[in-house]
């Protein structure tokens, strides 16, 4: 029950209205001529008022005992829920249908059963158009409920139609079931493991793909079929690195949507991560053009009237737009310019949904603008986003990215000239790999050479950077030790040095040549 929740959850929904729908609600609940100067209306007020949740403060400007508050909160929630369907109903297809869905029962219960069945096959037609099977399967049961009653008495074969209308929708239902459940467990194999990192990891999860994998034919699957098909296979071949194949079922889930636009506003969410995972391939790829050109459309699709966004929708967008704004100033080598330009609307703009971003995705931020700020030379700032990293270790959470924060951390200290805090640091890392089980060539050797740091001399320095440079590089391309490099690029850091040159205009050079490499093709 709603008065069970955390004492702060109506405090939340009230401080994450916007003005026009804080109005909205007073008018609303202000409709009724017996609502004026309502208890649950200056218990409204009052929260509304507050910065942060103060129940004393809050009992003594509301006329309700301690005792009356939890049902009169719960009250209250229930209302302001009930205010924003009926604003968002004319906005939000799934909303209008299970009106609809409503409005058939209220008719069917009042004994207008013909006026009952309009009103369902009105709600079933447009279930249709938007590819919403679980709601037409709601209304083709309600529909046999009405027809076994013998009420309507209005095709023959009616009966043996929705027989057949109700198996069929049984099993889109299930194929689209089984396609979204397998690619919401790839999705939490990711975020607890990262990539694979060894054979036997990669032919279990090979295993697993293929055991969960229904068959199916794609041109008879329906929208919402394929679009969980091409997720589960963007999270697949991601997590095996496998990123040609991944581009290609990213673009299939752009290319998706862009076959059917009226479903972008229903699928809002999906939408922009089928945009966001295909950025990131390109970024892991390098395509710097079509990155580039993909982003462009993103932004503009962002900016478009046509797009409706809820707050769910804007959260997503702000994500997804930061995080491959920081990734094309990767590309590119300009981290300066990304911490001068990128960083401060980032923060900025954070601010506001801050409490509303998961640990997951911070993380991910975090260490991101990190990267920024340790490719800019300023390594302070990077081990201060490093560290929003590493004191989120709950279980669940993305390991490979906390190793590879420790290990850049270690570098940014030794950048830093902080030497004497240096050995702490990797007895920490080392308790960390060997309790993710997680000892991998490139981490090891990586650790043993800062471990080592202290016993070489300045002229030695040099050759020491240049031995761990080809002992590193043969690993770039290796299937399970290649993803140490998806995360930092740890040989352009070892060039800088070799080079005395900053790290930045090494990434940059690359770029460059790239650049010019491909205009030459």
């Amino acid at each position: 029950m709603i008065s069970n929740f955390r004492k702060d959850s109506l405090f939340d929904l009230i401080a994450s209205l916007a003005p026009s729908e804080k109005r909205n609600f007073t008018l609303f609940a202000r409709r009724l001529s017996s609502n004026q100067g309502a208890k649950f209306l200056q218990l409204f007020e009052a929260m509304e008022k507050m910065e942060t949740y103060d129940e004393r403060q809050l009992l003594e400007k509301v006329p309700v005992t301690k005792k009356q508050l939890p049902n009169m909160k719960a009250h209250l929630y229930k209302q302001l829920l009930t205010s924003l369907r009926l604003l968002y109903a004319d906005r939000n297809i799934e909303l209008q249908l299970n009106e609809q869905i409503d409005f058939g029962r209220i008719l069917f219960n009042k004994g207008l059963y013909m006026q009952s069945l309009k009103v369902l096959d009105k709600a079933k037609q447009m279930a249709r158009e938007y590819g919403l099977d679980t709601v037409m399967l709601r209304v083709v049961e309600m529909e046999k409920v009405i027809e076994s009653q013998h009420i309507t008495r209005s095709i023959r074969n009616r009966a043996e139609v929705l027989s057949r209308e109700s198996a069929a929708l049984s099993e889109n239902v299930d194929l689209k079931n089984r396609f979204s459940s397998l690619s919401l467990q790839l999705y939490g194999i990711y975020l607890k493991t990262g990539y694979i990192k060894d054979r036997e990891g990669q032919l279990m999860l090979e295993r697993f793909y293929k055991q969960n994998m229904p068959a199916f034919d794609l041109a008879a699957l329906g929208f919402y079929e394929k679009m969980y098909l091409y997720q589960a296979q963007v999270w697949y071949f991601h997590i095996i690195q496998d990123f040609p194949l991944c581009y290609r079922a990213a673009q299939h889930w752009v290319d998706l949507f862009h076959a059917s636009p009226h479903m972008i506003n229903v699928a809002s969410g999906n939408y922009l991560k089928a945009y966001h995972y295909l950025l990131d391939t390109l970024f892991y790829l390098g395509y710097y053009d079509r990155f580039s050109q993909v982003l462009e459309e993103f932004q503009a699709s962002l900016e478009s009237s046509a797009f409706v966004m809820d707050d769910n929708s804007r959260i997503l967008a702000f994500l997804y737009l930061y995080s491959n704004l920081v990734n094309i100033h990767f590309l590119k080598g300009e981290f300066t310019r990304g911490v001068e330009q990128v960083v401060p609307a980032l923060l900025k703009d954070m601010k506001p949904i801050r409490s509303k971003l998961d640990v997951h995705h911070l993380m991910v931020l975090h260490y991101k603008v990190a990267c920024l700020y340790f490719g800019h030379g300023d390594n302070e700032k990077t081990i201060y986003y490093l560290d929003q990293v590493i004191q989120n270790n709950q279980d669940g959470l993305r390991e490979d990215l906390q190793c590879f924060a420790h290990i850049l951390k270690l570098i940014a200290s030794y950048e830093a000239g902080k030497d004497e805090k240096l050995d702490g640091q990797i007895r920490n890392v080392y308790r960390f790999l060997i309790k993710m089980d997680d000892l991998h060539q490139v981490q090891k050797e990586m650790v043993r050479f800062v471990r080592n740091l202290s016993r070489i001399y300045d002229h030695e320095l040099k050759a020491a950077f240049i031995e761990l440079r080809e002992k590193l590089i043969v690993y770039e391309h290796h299937p399970y030790e290649k993803r140490a490099f998806l995360y930092l690029d740890i040989i352009s850091w070892l060039e800088s040095k070799i080079e005395n040159r900053p790290v930045q205009q090494i990434i940059r050079q690359k770029f460059l040549e790239k650049s010019l490499l491909e205009k030459e093709k």
